[in-house]
């Protein structure tokens, strides 16, 4: 197994973004598609060794790019800076998701029927973003993802959503919680929650160390989570 990538180049209203695409070269044909969305950074070396670890799963992996290329905060008040005007206009959030979905389909290594979407953080409110818009992909997986109903309304949901969630996350209240799942009942969704318990916000991240802000790396909900999507993917894609 070789694991390759390559920086992928698109334009949404005459600004340059770039994503990296990560695939395994010795397996030949398309193979399903998973997008990568970043946490409020942007897209990180840490969502890039997402996509590998996709890819050396037999998907091919896309860390797609929200921000623009270059583009990475540094201190907490530069990401909520970047993240702000996307979460509070979540039109312009659904247009810039589909044209990463278009990106990814248009990869010669992938099965444009065949797409999924991850998400960590911010990017876990980008991916359920995808599938509260109708967007026509298989499945989502959110990891500590921000679980608030957008202004828009909820629309015909195609895609299969998990929700991987640490109860402790101060961001995500349980009340979040309750109703996300009602909203998701309402919209007659293929939902899944799965919640650990003594868990915090970022619990993927092994950066994250700084409970008196909510965000602390769990290994134990690190690797559930990561199994829980695996299972959840061989599923999508199965069908």
């Amino acid at each position: 197994m070789t694991i390759q990538t390559r920086k992928v180049e698109y334009d949404i209203d005459g600004k340059t973004y770039e994503g990296v695409l990560a695939y395994d070269d010795t397996q030949s044909g398309m193979r399903p598609g998973v997008l990568v969305s970043h946490a409020w950074a942007g897209c990180s070396d840490f969502e890039i060794d997402k996509a590998k670890a996709l890819a050396e799963l037999g998907y091919v992996g896309f860390a797609l790019d929200l921000y623009g290329k270059g583009v990475l905060g540094e201190t907490n008040e530069q990401c909520q800076a970047l993240m702000t005007p996307l979460v509070e206009d979540r039109e312009m959030l659904r247009a810039r998701l589909a044209t990463t979905i278009d990106v990814i389909k248009n990869q010669p290594e992938v099965d444009a029927t065949q797409i999924g979407a991850i998400g960590f953080c911010f990017g876990g409110l980008c991916v359920l973003n995808m599938a509260r818009g109708g967007a026509d992909i298989k499945g989502v997986v959110s990891f500590h993802g921000l679980l608030g109903e957008p202004d828009n309304s909820t629309e015909n949901i195609k895609a299969k959503i998990l929700v991987l969630h640490g109860w402790d996350d101060p961001m995500v209240t349980s009340d979040n919680v309750v109703a996300f799942a009602a909203e998701m009942t309402n919209a007659k969704a293929d939902w899944q929650i799965h919640a650990y318990g003594g868990t915090m916000h970022a619990f993927t991240n092994p950066a994250a160390n700084d409970p008196d802000f909510g965000t602390v790396y769990d290994k134990d909900a690190d690797r559930r989570s990561w199994t829980a999507m695996k299972n959840f993917l061989s599923e999508v894609f199965r069908e």
